[in-house]
């Protein structure tokens, strides 16, 4: 009886544990977004005439930007799991103003030759709870979204205006995430982190597919976009849409 007990204890204790290594997970990933830049900002102004256009006044063109990411999911109830992403954000241009604008308490005049810089590079930091993950996922959770900005315009005739500002900060976000698996190993997904506080917005989704390979490599692409709307963020007024497809690699274990 004892030997008997001894064995049943055993085979459960086996089958947890084999259980709970399966639910423990790690991803690390990396790939390229191609970002496409639209929208205004104004800087040490809040006269709406003094917007500058990222396009027809900066002359900002679409890049390609690198991101890096790691997450770790576990079984442990309560306890969230953590995911990091790094994203590189930077926009330049060079061309004709098409409006006059002040920036910084500096002219910009219209038919005048300018060159700029924008960037926008970030860290999210998301802890999400899991309430369901098999063939429908549906997680939730908050993002700490750690902007780190730079805007810089140059002027290359005219009076050689040149106004570097930066604006940063962290901004605390609601995140959630919904997945469908129609396919083995396929992963239909959607996630994204929003908070909006007065005149103030900041949107941040992702629309993608993965596939994870037998040998733990799996490929991922889809859509991303990234909006900022700003009302006097260190003297900082936009409303900037970056969107555009990705691809990427990652592992998977």
């Amino acid at each position: 009886m004892m030997l008997r007990k001894l064995a049943l204890t055993l085979t459960a204790l086996a089958m947890s544990s084999s259980a709970f290594a399966d639910t423990l997970g790690l991803r690390a990933g990396a790939g390229i977004w191609d970002h496409d830049p639209s929208g205004y900002i104004r800087y040490q102004s809040t006269n709406s005439s003094n917007n500058a256009d990222l396009k027809d006044d900066l002359n900002l063109e679409s890049d390609q930007e690198s991101y890096f990411y790691a997450l770790f999911e576990h079984p442990v109830p309560l306890i969230p799991n953590v995911k990091v992403m790094r994203t590189g954000l930077t926009s330049s241009g060079s061309g004709t103003i098409n409006s006059s604008f002040t920036y910084g308490g500096e002219d910009y005049n219209a038919t005048e030759q300018i060159d700029s810089e924008l960037v926008l590079d970030h860290t999210d930091v998301t802890v999400y709870w899991q309430l369901l993950d098999n063939i429908v996922s549906f997680d939730f959770g908050l993002t700490a979204k750690m902007v780190d900005a730079e805007a810089t315009l140059r002027q290359t005739t005219g009076g050689g205006n040149t106004v570097t500002n930066t604006f940063d900060g962290t901004v605390p976000m609601g995140y959630l995430a919904v997945g469908a698996t129609p396919w083995p190993d396929v992963e239909l997904r959607l996630e994204g982190s929003a908070l909006s506080v007065g005149d103030n917005s900041l949107t941040d989704y992702t629309a993608k597919v993965t596939y994870t390979t037998d040998y733990l490599l799996g490929i991922e692409a889809g859509y991303r976009s990234l909006e900022l709307e700003l009302d006097d963020l260190d003297d900082v007024y936009s409303n900037m849409k970056f969107e555009g497809p990705f691809a990427g690699l990652y592992l998977h274990f």
